[in-house]
């Protein structure tokens, strides 16, 4: 059997499928997948050894260049009929998910419209399968593939499949200038997000960063847009312990993962990468929860906000103390109870 997959975006979303693959990967192993993915996130596709062809498209770009989209979708089309796919399964339950779906020439399935995001998407689905809100976006994506797929759903614990990635990636060497970056230990800090209001406080990094000076650890800080990268000079410029990165591509930051030796990090796709490559760390979350979020692994600890307020699930922060940049979930989650936490990971890996 051959299925399409669709699930665009984002990095933390497709990293949220990788068990699932795992799980069909195993269960039915007859079954040859493709994934249509955003262009962005096609290296994580890459890295799963479940993954047969990885589809880019990228959806995105075509909002600034929406004249170019009706030939481009006609090429899809071509290029996806052209596969004879017997099943497509659209795991992202949006519009756009649901009609580039459409354009694989075989019954779609999906979510119903109680369990998508986009109840009304689910309306161009041949079959729809229910899956209660309220848990794990791993879970979630679990339970879907295994009623589409027609397989039990395991009792094991979810496995994004990339030990042999991590593996490959730390064996090959490092571009430059990465490599001179590696000679010291370090801790990588993912400071960005999609969400200003899941952004840890700027002058907090700099405290963490001295914290892991006395052991002999610096912080390095990669970024994702000229954005972020002015957010990481800024705070490097506090500290003569962190290090701004320079741009870098996925693989890039990736090879960076897996020789570190923990992370510190926001709700973010980023942290999740680094946890699915086995990367011991610290996840802080403001306006998100946890429990529906967070990576598994022993090695993984998430940090809550104590603050009544969290978590409200509002990308932007409702409260007044929002409008002089105060977020306060993120300011409750302080430099010391996130040491507290690290700390032990340091000796995750050696």
């Amino acid at each position: 059997m051959k299925v399409l997959l669709l699930r665009l975006s984002s990095m933390g979303d497709v990293l949220h499928t990788l068990p699932a693959v795992t799980d069909l990967r195993r269960a039915r192993p007859d079954v040859e997948l493709h994934w249509l993915v955003e262009p962005s996130f096609a290296a994580i596709t890459l890295l799963h050894p479940g993954v047969a062809r990885t589809i880019p498209f990228p959806l995105r770009r075509y909002r600034k260049q929406w004249r170019d989209l009706p030939a481009a979708l006609w090429d899809l089309r071509r290029d996806l009929r052209a596969e004879g796919y017997d099943r497509v399964l659209d795991a992202q339950g949006l519009y756009k998910s649901a009609l580039l779906g459409r354009l694989g020439g075989a019954p779609l399935w999906g979510l119903d419209a109680a369990s998508a995001r986009e109840g009304g998407a689910t309306r161009l689905y041949h079959q729809r399968f229910p899956v209660a809100w309220g848990q794990s976006a791993i879970g979630r994506n679990r339970q879907l593939f295994a009623q589409a797929l027609d397989y039990s759903l395991p009792e094991t614990p979810p496995d994004y499949a990339l030990q042999a990635a991590s593996a490959r990636l730390g064996a090959e060497p490092l571009a430059t200038p990465w490599g001179g970056l590696v000679q010291q230990p370090f801790v990588l800090g993912f400071h960005g997000t999609s969400w200003e209001s899941k952004e840890w406080r700027e002058d907090y990094w700099p405290v963490l960063a001295d914290m892991l000076q006395r052991v002999g650890v610096r912080l390095l800080l990669p970024s994702g847009n000229a954005r972020e990268v002015a957010r990481a000079q800024r705070i490097a410029a506090q500290s003569d312990n962190v290090t701004a990165l320079p741009a870098a591509t996925l693989l890039d930051i990736a090879a960076l993962i897996v020789r570190a030796k923990a992370f510190v990090g926001m709700d973010t796709g980023l942290s999740y990468l680094a946890s699915a490559l086995g990367l011991a760390g610290v996840t802080l979350y403001g306006p998100t929860a946890h429990t529906q979020l967070a990576a598994f692994g022993t090695a993984q600890i998430s940090l809550q906000s104590p603050e009544v307020c969290s978590p409200c699930g509002k990308s932007q922060c409702p409260l007044p103390e929002a409008k002089n940049g105060l977020i306060l979930c993120q300011q409750a989650l302080r430099p010391e109870q996130v040491w507290t936490a690290l700390s032990p990971l340091l000796e995750h890996r050696s």
